[in-house]
C-alpha cells in the first residue's frame, strides 16, 4: 500500500505528529481502504457523548466523501467499560451485511465481542484512548495508551484519534483540505474536559480558526441558534455541554443519532431544523453555562 506524504495540510497541522506513528495505523488504514475500494458495508460504532459523536461525524463524512458504503450505531448500552455490545452487533449491526466495524472512544477491552465479530464475519477496528488490559488478541487496534505504540502524544479524546485516522486516509487518498474538520475535533475535544496541551493544544487553536468561517451546516446552525458571534474555547464547552444537555434525556439515544445527522446533513434548513429542535431540549432540561471547567 502506497501512502503519498504530499503538503495536504496548513502549516499548523505541520507540527502534529505523524498518524502513521500511531501502532496499527497502517494496517488498519489498509483494512480501510479495502473496505472503500470494494465497497464494503462499513459500521461506525459510538455513543452518546459530544466527543463519541463528533468522532463520528467526522469518520462519516470522510467516507462518505470517499463514496463509502458508510452508516454509523450508536449504542444505547455504553457503561463504564466502554465495551462493543454483543446483542446491538448480532441483533442490528450484522443484519446491515456490515463487513467492517471502526468503533470511536470505545471496544479496547472487547476481547470476547471482538471474536463474536470475527464468527460473524465482520473485521473490527478499535480507536479508543482508554487504557487497555492485558494482552489484546485483535488484528486492528488504534489507541496511543495501548503498549509499544510510540505515538509520542498519549492525551488525545475519541474525537482526536478519529482525526489521525482522517489525516492517514487523507494522505492514502491524497484528499486535501483535511484540516476544515477539525472544528468538530475543537467540539468533541473541549467537550471531553481534558487540559488542552500538547497536541490538543494545536488542534484546537487551529480548530477555533476553523468555527469562525465553517462550511458544516450543524455548526453553523448552532452557531446561528445561540446567537454565538465569538468564537472562543469557552462559548466552544458552552456549545458542547447544551448539546449534551439535549441529549440526555429519555430520547437519550435517539436525540445522539438526531445530533449526528445535524453534523453530517448537507442541508441548512435541515440543519436549522435540528438545531431548533436540541435547543429546545436543552431548555427542558436545563440551561446551565460553565467556565473555567479546565485549565486553558
Amino acid at each position: 500500500m502506497e501512502i503519498q506524504k504530499v503538503n495536504i495540510y496548513s502549516p499548523k497541522e505541520l507540527i502534529t505528529h505523524d498518524p502513521l506513528l500511531m501502532k496499527g495505523m497502517k494496517e488498519a488504514l489498509g483494512r480501510i481502504a479495502k473496505a472503500v475500494n470494494e465497497r464494503e458495508k462499513i459500521v461506525i460504532y459510538g455513543y452518546y457523548d459530544v466527543d463519541s459523536i463528533t468522532a463520528i461525524s467526522l469518520l462519516m463524512l470522510v467516507l462518505k466523501y470517499l463514496n463509502a458504503d458508510v452508516e454509523y450505531f450508536v449504542s444505547s448500552s455504553i457503561d463504564d467499560k466502554f465495551d462493543i455490545n454483543s446483542e446491538e452487533v448480532k441483533d442490528y449491526i450484522k443484519l446491515l451485511g456490515t463487513k467492517l466495524i471502526v468503533t470511536v472512544g470505545c471496544g479496547i477491552n472487547s476481547t470476547s465481542q471482538v471474536e463474536l465479530c470475527k464468527k460473524l464475519d465482520i473485521d473490527v477496528i478499535i480507536t479508543d484512548y482508554h487504557k487497555c488490559k492485558g494482552n489484546l488478541p485483535y488484528t486492528y487496534i488504534l489507541d496511543p495508551n495501548q503498549g509499544n505504540c510510540n505515538y509520542p502524544f498519549k492525551g488525545l479524546s475519541a474525537v482526536g484519534v478519529a482525526f489521525k485516522v482522517s489525516q492517514a486516509i487523507s494522505m492514502y487518498y491524497q484528499m486535501r483540505y483535511i484540516s476544515k474538520y477539525l472544528d468538530l475535533v475543537t467540539l468533541g475535544t473541549v467537550f471531553h474536559g481534558t487540559n488542552l496541551f500538547g497536541e490538543n493544544k494545536i488542534m484546537v487553536d487551529e480548530g477555533l480558526l476553523h468555527f469562525n468561517c465553517t462550511n458544516n451546516y450543524g455548526l453553523k446552525a448552532l452557531l446561528k441558534v445561540y446567537n454565538i458571534d465569538d468564537i472562543d474555547v469557552f462559548n466552544v464547552y458552552n456549545l458542547a455541554k447544551n448539546i449534551i444537555s439535549s441529549i440526555k434525556c429519555k430520547r437519550t439515544v435517539d436525540n445522539a443519532r438526531i445530533a449526528v445527522e445535524l453534523f453530517t446533513t448537507s442541508s441548512m434548513d435541515r440543519a436549522e431544523q435540528i438545531a431548533k429542535y436540541l435547543k429546545n431540549e436543552t431548555l427542558g432540561n436545563g440551561n446551565i453555562l460553565y467556565k473555567n471547567f479546565f485549565k486553558y
